[in-house]
């Protein structure tokens, strides 16, 4: 079996953060496992209490994974101070760490900022140049880039400009009402749009979280980047279209939607 490893914080209500990377990654056919950056308090209104892990105990979970199952991708969420984020660039250098996936979480669904601007520098400096592949959405597109975002073009420049700076390929998330459900691959100075469907779901909690879980899993077993992201988005919007209804806010998908179906193949 393949594995994974999601490098994030814990979300309390199972929606969005390492619950939902197990979960999406177990669903994908591959061992999950996680380093926790942060406890939160939080539900589908919000979050409402940050509890970081200290650097140490932070390096001390990555050394025990990386020593004994070496993750075949790694993912990593959110990540609230520069000290955590030190400790993360350093192990994954390390550890020669392979297929990294950097969700550059900054503000949660509901709105919440998780992210010090401080930390946002420290992201951009040592985290984002390691990744094989980043996954901002529009608003994180933006901070990442320094430009304005209000279409398909916008976004073609946004991930051009993100690419070039990190050396890495970045899917730029659609939504924010600019190309609802189609997803932007720019990578090796080419654009290549993924089509999606819009699913007309309000709860739509850790949605981010899902779609960066389900892309390592897949190069993880050894798709390609093209094949990871395809595979995703599909995941995602059956996990959408399972129309799961929880909370009261905005709430969590299904990610077990398809437990025995094609996806854990």
């Amino acid at each position: 079996m393949k594995t994974a490893l999601t490098i994030a914080g814990s979300d309390s209500s199972g929606g969005a953060g390492i619950q939902a990377d197990i979960k999406t990654m177990s669903a994908n056919g591959v061992y999950a496992m996680s380093a926790v950056t942060a406890l939160t308090a939080q539900n589908t209104t919000g979050v409402y209490g940050i509890l970081e892990a200290t650097p140490d105990f932070l390096a001390n979970q990555l050394d025990c994974i990386f020593t004994d199952i070496y993750p075949d991708a790694v993912k990593t969420g959110m990540v609230s101070s520069t000290a955590l984020i030190q400790v993360i660039a350093d192990k994954l250098i390390q550890y020669q760490a392979k297929n990294i996936v950097v969700d550059p979480v900054m503000v949660a669904t509901s709105g919440s900022r998780l992210i010090s601007e401080e930390a946002v520098d420290a992201l951009k400096e040592r985290l984002l140049p390691l990744a094989t592949v980043l996954t901002p959405n529009i608003p994180e597109a933006e901070v990442l880039s320094g430009l304005t975002i209000s279409d398909a073009a916008g976004m073609e420049a946004a991930a051009r400009s993100i690419s070039q700076r990190y050396g890495c390929a970045v899917l730029c998330k659609g939504g924010h009402q600019i190309n609802d459900a189609d997803d932007l691959l720019w990578r090796d100075g080419t654009a290549k749009w993924f089509r999606g469907r819009r699913i007309h779901n309000p709860n739509t909690h850790g949605t981010g979280c899902t779609l960066s879980s389900a892309i390592a899993s897949n190069l993880a077993k050894g798709y390609d980047l093209d094949a990871a992201v395809e595979r995703a988005k599909a995941y995602i919007s059956g996990a959408l279209g399972a129309m799961l209804d929880l909370g009261k806010g905005s709430g969590p998908m299904d990610h077990l939607f398809d437990l025995k179906g094609e996806f854990v193949l």
